[in-house]
């Protein structure tokens, strides 16, 4: 699935599992002092609900010494924060990492050019954990 600068929606390609991609992701997040607030299991809930779903899983994380100077800046950015990371496998079983760009939060919520440092970084840590 290729990137859609239009929706500012990143999708990258993961040389793991959806399961294996968001345990790497959260090493990663880990191991940069980054809070994983949640882990949303969609296919998880789909199949609690007797609904199948291709494994979907959201990781909801954030560090507040990057997210408050943004959110101070520009308080609506709080509807697009803590960063997200989807992970998902395709009908073809090619699993994917999805993310908002910095780009697209830049414009969407008019974050000056010196705090997108703050959101960018999950450029680099989405393409670690798809390694």
């Amino acid at each position: 699935m290729p990137s859609n600068p239009e929706n500012g929606i990143v999708t990258i390609p993961s040389h793991r599992s959806v399961d294996q991609t968001v345990r790497k992701f959260e090493e990663i997040l880990e191991t940069k002092g980054v809070r994983v607030f949640a882990l949303v299991d969609h296919s998880g809930e789909a199949e609690k609900a007797g609904m199948e779903m291709r494994p979907t899983k959201l990781l909801i994380f954030g560090n507040p010494k990057a997210g408050t100077p943004l959110m101070t800046a520009s308080p609506s950015i709080a509807l697009d924060l803590p960063m997200k990371a989807l992970v998902w496998e395709d009908a073809d079983g090619k699993v994917w990492i999805s993310y908002n760009s910095a780009a697209y939060l830049q414009a969407r919520h008019g974050l000056p050019q010196e705090l997108v440092r703050n959101i960018a970084v999950l450029e680099s840590l989405a393409a670690q954990a798809a390694e």
